[in-house]
């Protein structure tokens, strides 16, 4: 789970403009295309279960939860003039910005602690028992020893390194 050079650098350089906007900077993916290449920045924002709904600018109903269109307005307007500035990335480039959403992409250790109990996708660097892709229930994070544990298709128990996965997302289950 760990991010390219050029990511990380790009990651530290968004980081401080997404906090200016009020949202977490959950995550980000930055994928060279050619001649044009694409940066997807993912915000969160922590779930207040107490917050009285609010209808903000545009007519929307605010539960005091999650992400709306106007903070990936205000995060896209904040992060492509900063990087108008700092001009970090060759070439044309799109930017995306949006909620993690139901399936959620993780891009830390730390962020797989939440959904202990929950089914997660994982895609793998190397196989582990001949097998590079998994569905699993997701039993334990190990941040020491960096290293998640799982139940693939309820039966067997896998330890799985965290600088293995390659991609990790969460399965939505209503």
């Amino acid at each position: 789970m760990k991010l390219s050079n050029k990511s990380q650098a790009l990651y530290d350089m968004i980081a401080p403009a997404v906090q200016a906007c009020g949202v977490d900077l959950w995550g980000i993916e930055f994928l060279p295309q050619g001649k044009r290449s694409l940066l997807r920045i993912y915000i969160d924002r922590p779930v207040d279960e107490n917050a009285e709904p609010v209808i903000n600018e545009d007519g929307e109903v605010e539960q005091g939860r999650g992400i709306g269109v106007q903070d990936c307005v205000r995060v896209t307007q904040q992060v492509g003039a900063m990087l108008d500035v700092h001009d970090p990335i060759s070439g044309e480039y799109s930017l995306e910005v949006s909620s993690p959403g139901w399936d959620r992409p993780f891009f830390q250790l730390e962020q797989l602690q939440s959904y202990i109990g929950q089914q997660v996708a994982l895609r793998l660097i190397a196989a582990v028992e001949n097998r590079r892709k998994f569905q699993a229930k997701l039993l334990a994070v190990d941040l020491e020893n960096e290293e998640i544990k799982v139940e693939v298709e309820g039966k067997h128990v896998l330890d799985i390194d965290s600088n293995n996965i390659d991609k990790a997302n969460l399965i939505y289950q209503d």
